[in-house]
C-alpha cells in the first residue's frame, strides 16, 4: 500500500522507516496536518496515517473517499478527531489501542511531582545561583487520596505508581474492573474526596468538559488536577477561574482543548492569541507540556509496529482486525462485527 503520512515530526520517521521497509509499505511523509486545506495531498494514495491533531471531519472523509483512499490509520489510541460515522461503508479506520501506557502514566506522575515539590522553580533558581528554599514547600504524597478517572491500561499503570507512594486510590470507570486496594466510587464522590485527580478516559460527548465550574465546586480546596488524556475533558476557562479563586491548588496539563494549531510547533517568535492558555501558563501553580506524555523510544517503536501491522492486515484481509474502530456503535468494545473480519 501507498500511505500518505500527515503531521510528520522528526521523531516519527526512524521507527516508521524501519518497520515500513521491513514490511514493504511505501510511505510519503507530509509535514502539514490533514485538514480540508491539505486533503489534496492524499490523492493517489491507498491510505492515510494521521495523529491526534489531524482533523478528519466529514468533509475530509468525503474528499478522501473521492480520491479512492481505502483506510485511515491512526497512530494513536484516541479517535475523537475522526468522523467515524462518515467513514462507515466508505473508509476503514484503525487505531493503536495501546503503545506504552507506562510512558503516559509516568509523565502524569512526573508532572505531579514537579508541581508539588516545585522542582521546575528550584531548577530555574539554581541556574541563577539562587539557593533559597523560600516558597518551595510541597506536600507528602504518602497518605493522600488520588482519584483516577478511567481505569484502562494507562489508569492502572498510574494506580500502581500511586500505590507505590502509599496513596489511597479512588477510581471511576463506566466499566469497572477489580483492582486490588482500589475503591470505585461515583464521579461526584471522587471529586469530593480526592486531593489529586488524574484523567485517563477517552473524549466522548458524555465526558467532554467533565471538569467544569460545577465539578470544581465539589472538589476540595487546593485540589491538584492532572490531564494527560484529551484537552476537552476540561473546560479551560472554568479551570482558570478555579485557579484564580484559589479552589484549584495546581493543574498539570499535557493536553489543551484548543491545542490543534498550537502544540507540536515552535511558537516562541509568535504572538499568542489564545488568552486562556496565556493566563494558564502564566500561573505559578500550572505546568503545561505540549502533548508529550507518549514520547518515549518504546512508545514510538510500538506505534510504528502496530500501525504498519494494521496496514498489512488490512491489505491482506487476514489476521486479527480488532484494532478497527466500530462505526455503528462508536465503541470498539461493543462492536458486533464478526471476529477477525472488517466492519464492512
Amino acid at each position: 500500500m501507498r500511505i500518505a503520512f500527515f503531521d510528520t515530526k522528526p521523531y516519527d520517521r526512524p521507527a516508521f522507516d524501519s518497520y515500513a521497509k521491513e514490511r514493504g509499505i511505501e510511505i510519503k511523509y507530509f509535514e502539514p496536518r490533514l485538514t480540508m486545506d491539505t486533503v489534496e495531498l492524499a490523492k493517489g494514495f491507498d491510505g492515510v496515517c494521521v495523529f491526534v491533531n489531524d482533523d478528519v471531519n466529514k468533509d475530509v472523509v468525503k474528499e478522501l473517499d473521492s480520491f479512492g483512499v481505502k483506510a485511515i490509520f491512526l497512530r494513536c489510541a484516541g479517535f475523537n478527531n475522526v468522523d467515524a460515522k462518515a467513514c462507515f461503508g466508505k473508509i476503514h479506520v484503525y487505531r493503536v489501542p495501546a503503545y506504552s501506557p507506562y510512558a503516559v502514566a509516568e509523565h502524569a506522575f512526573s508532572l505531579l511531582l514537579t508541581s508539588n515539590r516545585r522542582i521546575h522553580k528550584a531548577y530555574n533558581r539554581t541556574r541563577e545561583y539562587n539557593f533559597s528554599l523560600n516558597d518551595l514547600v510541597g506536600h507528602d504524597l504518602y497518605g493522600k487520596t488520588i482519584g483516577v478517572v478511567g481505569t484502562g491500561k494507562i489508569g492502572r499503570c498510574l494506580i500502581n505508581i500511586a500505590q507505590g507512594f502509599g496513596m489511597k486510590v479512588l477510581a471511576y470507570d463506566k466499566f469497572p474492573a477489580p483492582i486490588p486496594n482500589v475503591t470505585y466510587v461515583t464521579l461526584d464522590e471522587l471529586f469530593k474526596e480526592s486531593d489529586i485527580i488524574s484523567l485517563h478516559c477517552p473524549l466522548t460527548e458524555e465526558s467532554r468538559h467533565m471538569i467544569n465550574k460545577d465539578s470544581i465546586a465539589k472538589m476540595k480546596k487546593g485540589v491538584a488536577i492532572i490531564n494527560t488524556s484529551r484537552g476537552a475533558l476540561i473546560n479551560s476557562e472554568d479551570l482558570l477561574d478555579g485557579i484564580k479563586q484559589r479552589k484549584v491548588g495546581s493543574a498539570c496539563l499535557d493536553v489543551y482543548e484548543e491545542e490543534n494549531d498550537i502544540f507540536y510547533a515552535d511558537k516562541s517568535n509568535h504572538i499568542m492569541n489564545d488568552d486562556t492558555l496565556l493566563q494558564l501558563i502564566a500561573m505559578p501553580n500550572v505546568i503545561v507540556t505540549s502533548h508529550q506524555a507518549f514520547l518515549t523510544e518504546e512508545a514510538l517503536n510500538n506505534i510504528a509496529d502496530t500501525t504498519t501491522e494494521n496496514i498489512i492486515k488490512f491489505e491482506s484481509g487476514e489476521g486479527n482486525l480488532t484494532n478497527e474502530i466500530c462505526y455503528q456503535c462508536g465503541r470498539q468494545n461493543d462492536c458486533q462485527k464478526a471476529r477477525n473480519k472488517k466492519c464492512f
